[in-house]
């Protein structure tokens, strides 16, 4: 059970991990802005006083160490996933490894992105406040694409 669990949260480092190699490419090579963990950090601060939604989260009270909350909170909610992924799959997909399985939790997830964290920092549901909203859930379906190639590919390499 002990192995079962650090097989999952590697996967979800794993999957975290070429998430965020993918971000770095993007800004690399096509000009994408990097992330901004820092706003997600501030998000998750404010969860403490039960404020889930912001008009935008720029406006709410800043918290001195919001971009290292925003790191890990990021790595925390991509273990999460990858504890989801193994609870769902079982200790015999951590034997053979699939990527379908690990497909249908990295887009699963993109539901708590749209539905939860967005509306949170004032984006709209599904980023519908912004001008480039369509190129924002494309991107989101992208990474989240990666994510879970990620944790294939980490499940692949602990298998």
């Amino acid at each position: 059970m002990f192995d079962l669990f650090w097989r999952s949260v590697a996967i979800g480092i794993g999957g975290t991990v070429l998430m965020d190699i993918w971000a770095l490419f993007l800004y690399l090579v096509a000009g994408q802005s990097k992330p901004n963990w820092g706003p997600v950090g501030r998000w998750f601060w404010h969860l403490r006083t039960g404020k889930v939604l912001h008009d935008t989260i720029a406006k709410a009270e800043p918290y001195a160490h919001e971009q290292a909350l925003g790191w890990i909170s990021h790595y925390a909610v991509g273990i999460a996933y990858g504890i989801l992924l193994v609870a769902f799959t079982g200790p015999a997909w951590l034997a053979a490894p699939t990527f379908l399985p690990a497909w249908i939790v990295g887009i699963v997830t993109i539901g708590a992105g749209w539905f939860l964290l967005q509306p949170g920092l004032g984006l709209g549901w599904a980023a519908s406040k912004l001008p480039n909203a369509n190129m924002v859930r494309f991107l989101n379906f992208v990474s989240h694409t990666v994510f879970a190639a990620g944790m294939y590919g980490t499940a692949l390499l602990l298998a």
